[in-house]
């Protein structure tokens, strides 16, 4: 009995200890920034920015995310809204978010979400674990 909880423990630190979020990983040698938005329009100049870093930092330039939250959420399930900003963001090597919190609320249904565009449960607490692992961040 005694065996089998001891395998037991092990088997769920193992688990859950190999299923790190990509929040709990960074690479210490890169800048990495998150930027936190309520409005789809605001990608455009989110990505410019993005490219501009790039440039400018080359090889030091890490990870770039950007969390869309709030009651306009549901622009990121309008092909005429979203225009190319998921072919810049790819480009541009930015990766495009959406709070599940936020889609949840206002009632957006998930499949809806164009497939290049991953989901958190929370985008406000996604954003502060990204701010903990040392992201710089900014929200408009």
């Amino acid at each position: 009995m005694k065996t089998y909880i001891l395998s037991s423990i092990l088997l769920m630190l193992t688990l859950f200890s190999t299923n790190k979020t990509q929040a709990q990983q960074m690479n210490k040698d890169a800048n990495n920034y998150v930027v936190l938005t309520k409005k789809v329009p605001q990608l455009q100049p989110i990505i410019l920015t993005a490219e501009a870093l790039k440039a400018e930092e080359g090889n030091a330039f890490g990870d770039f995310q950007v969390i869309i939250c709030g009651k306009e959420i549901d622009d990121i399930t309008d092909a005429e809204k979203m225009g190319n900003f998921i072919i810049k963001a790819e480009r541009a090597g930015v990766k495009i978010i959406a709070c599940g919190f936020s889609l949840n609320k206002f009632k957006i249904d998930k499949t809806k979400v164009p497939k290049e565009i991953d989901i958190v449960e929370n985008g406000i607490l996604y954003n502060f674990q990204l701010q903990k692992k040392g992201y710089k961040s900014i929200s408009l």
